[in-house]
């Protein structure tokens, strides 16, 4: 698949900077207008750069460039999990860049791991490169895309797959249904793990609904909450996992240690990994035919 076009980077540095902060406490970098979004990036006293879509909307991506190991957002530090499950993968796609800080870290811990990003907006991957420190290489590529249209007509498969797309408020219907499901089974390697990064039920109508299709689609399907975060992993396996929770543990100890992650995967995975229950209960398989007019 060819690369995006790239615009100069001049371009992007003769953007707007506004005067005003995009949230009390914060610098504003960049305002920049694309055909998709506005994009604003500021920073914090602590150094935190962050990437937004309204001015005062949820952060899509926050980095600390003087730290490339820090993970401010809960569920970025809990992403490594999926290598319990699959702990010697090759490849790995990426459905939603920001400003690239999963796949930039996840390449520095495994870097003969090929990643694969697809972003919808190409100025996003601009704006990764330019203010977030995303670079590409062999192994770490970048693809200005739909990310269902990638997936749909991908005659690649991948060992883990993380679904990380939303837009201003929430994670685009097109990329919640079985049908899109489905498309991202087929290219899921038989021993491969999903991850989709979902709002919670409380902050997300759909969150049940978007429960049951997981496990409409997938043998096996985990929640993963995140301890003060507004959002939960689905970990979803197109087949089923012989493993006790202890070995789970031992598995995650182990990684943690390997990856030399500052998070401990065991505690993140004791306090908030579980079997669905009663989520997805109330819910109802979403569908192409269904999306919302």
């Amino acid at each position: 698949m060819p690369r995006p076009r790239q615009r100069p980077l001049a371009l992007l540095l003769a953007a707007v900077t506004l005067a005003a902060p995009v949230l009390a406490g914060e610098r504003t970098l960049l305002e920049l207008r694309s055909p998709y979004n506005t994009i604003y990036v500021s920073e914090d006293a602590q150094g935190h750069r962050i990437m937004r879509f309204t001015p005062d909307g949820p952060r899509q991506s926050v980095v600390k460039l003087d730290d490339p190991d820090h993970l401010e957002a809960g569920y970025t530090r809990a992403v490594p999990v999926a290598f319990v499950f699959n702990p010697r993968p090759r490849s790995m796609l990426v459905v939603g860049l920001g400003g690239g800080t999963i796949p930039t870290f996840l390449h520095r811990c495994l870097p003969e791991l090929a990643i694969d990003a697809v972003e919808l907006d190409p100025v996003v991957i601009e704006v990764a490169k330019s203010h977030f420190g995303f670079r590409e290489d062999d192994k770490l590529r970048a693809y200005a895309a739909d990310g269902r249209a990638y997936v749909e007509r991908s005659q690649s498969r991948y060992d883990v797959i993380l679904l990380d797309a939303f837009g201003t408020h929430d994670v685009p219907y097109a990329l919640a249904t079985r049908e899109f499901l489905r498309s991202v089974r087929r290219i899921t390697t038989a021993q491969g793990v999903v991850i989709g990064n979902v709002w919670r039920r409380d902050e997300n109508p759909l969150y049940d609904s978007m429960v049951r299709t997981y496990l409409d689609v997938f043998e096996t399907v985990y929640i993963v909450e995140i301890e003060g975060a507004l959002n939960r992993l689905v970990i979803a396996l197109p087949w089923t996992p012989r493993l006790a929770r202890e070995e789970i543990l031992r598995r995650a100890r182990a990684l943690t240690a390997s990856l030399r992650l500052r998070q401990d995967l065991a505690a993140i995975l004791e306090r908030g990994f579980r079997a669905p229950g009663a989520d997805g209960a109330t819910g109802r398989v979403l569908t192409d035919a269904d999306a919302p007019r």
